[in-house]
């Protein structure tokens, strides 16, 4: 007999078929939540740095490199050329003004002042001849003029007596019109040699000047050439230490060639390499420091060099009241040079963080501090220890400033002690 059969309702098949479209479900909600949510990083504390933001004082500075250098240094050139015949000091040496240094020889220039020695004797000796011989003829003339005077002087009194007596009918006219023609010529005659001896006179006071003059040139070519041959002598224009000497016996030097130079050591000065990003910014006035055995000194800058080699320009520093004690020429520093005056601004401590968000996002804490999120910043100036924070941050707010560079995408990170 026939048995009817119960169809079941939960088959093997079924199950399994429910069971798969859950798991698939599960599966695509899970992956909705993972992607529609924000992505989370689990950090430990102890392996990141957290900052807080804060309201200081700032002032933008840049770290700079200074060589320590003499006050002044005098370079030491050939003013004329010639070979090196002696040398009288060693590189190094501690001169004073006028000190001898080295000799350079120089034939042509020695033979040029012995010429000009001999040519200017031989004005002088032409000069004293001139001169005699003009006061020779000055006395010649002065005697030629005394008897021109007496001659006047008998022609007029003759004159004078024969007039007399013709107005008293002593003499006749012919004896008086002989006496007044020589009176007349007399009077022509002295007045003729009047004015040959004033023009002589005026001709030898012009002939004088003019052999003065030129005796006057000859002898400051002398003293020019006798100065040409003494800078054969190089001399110590000041006190100071001798450096850099470049000059051994035998050896030809041109004129102007760079023999050595002297450092003046009564003072110190500091030449300082700045990246020429900051040349607009440089003037003179501003002030860095630096510390040397455990005390921090001041440095301004005087001189600024705006010509600009492999990036850099170069400035001249001074110190600012104390020396530091034993520093020495060719000492390198470590300056910190301010391009601001100091002011209170919301600061961010520096970190890794900037090379991956470069300034415009950081992780900030959350209230609790479980959680760090990311948050949009701006940033201002800097120095070497903040960033000057414009907006996205508040004084007590806490941030991660250490490296972001294993978070990738991360949105959030939950901190972990």
């Amino acid at each position: 007999m026939d048995r009817v059969i119960e169809k079941k309702k939960w088959s093997r098949k079924r199950i399994l078929t429910i069971a798969g479209v859950a798991g698939i479900i599960v599966l695509i909600g899970v992956s909705y939540y993972l992607t529609s949510g924000k992505s989370k990083l689990n950090v430990d504390t102890e392996r990141i740095t957290i900052s807080e933001i804060t309201r200081a004082p700032f002032q933008v500075t840049i770290p700079v490199n200074g060589v320590v250098m003499p006050i002044t240094t005098i370079y030491l050139d050939a003013v004329e050329g010639g070979r090196v015949e002696k040398v009288f000091v060693e590189d190094g040496t501690m001169l004073k003004a006028g000190d001898p240094i080295l000799k350079l020889s120089n034939t042509d220039l020695e033979l040029s002042l012995a010429n000009q020695e001999t040519s200017v004797y031989a004005a002088q000796t032409q000069m004293q001849i001139s001169k005699n011989n003009a006061t020779q003829a000055t006395i010649s003339k002065l005697n030629q003029m005394a008897d021109v005077e007496d001659a006047y002087n008998e022609a007029e009194r003759v004159y004078k007596l024969d007039k007399h007596l013709y107005e008293q009918k002593a003499i006749g006219m012919q004896e008086y019109r002989q006496a007044e023609i020589a009176y007349n010529y007399q009077v022509k005659r002295k007045r003729l040699t009047t004015q040959i001896l004033k023009q002589d006179t005026l001709l030898i006071k012009q002939q004088e000047q003019q052999a003065k003059e030129q005796y006057a040139q000859m002898k400051t070519a002398l003293d020019l050439m006798r100065k040409k041959v003494s800078d054969l002598v190089l001399r110590a224009p000041v006190d100071g230490q001798l450096t850099s000497l470049d000059a051994e016996v035998g050896q030809s030097k041109n004129v102007g060639g760079r023999l050595g130079q002297i450092d003046v050591t009564t003072g110190y000065k500091v030449r300082v390499d700045v990246d020429e990003h900051y040349l607009s910014q440089i003037y003179t006035g501003l002030t860095g420091t630096f510390s040397f055995a455990d005390k921090n000194y001041t440095l301004k800058i005087k001189k600024i060099f705006s010509q600009i080699t492999n990036g850099k320009f170069e400035v001249d520093m001074q110190f600012v009241g104390a020396v530091p004690t034993g520093i020495r020429r060719g000492q390198t520093l470590q300056i910190l040079l301010a391009l601001s005056d100091e002011s209170k601004q919301v600061l961010l401590p520096k970190g890794g963080f900037y090379q991956t968000t470069g300034g415009n996002w950081i992780f900030k804490l959350s209230d609790d501090g479980r959680t760090a999120y990311k948050v949009d910043i701006q940033l201002g100036l800097q120095n070497t220890d903040y960033f000057q924070v414009l907006s996205g941050l508040k004084p007590g707010d806490k941030v991660v400033t250490s490296s972001y560079e294993t978070y990738g995408d991360m949105q959030e990170l939950v901190l972990k002690k």
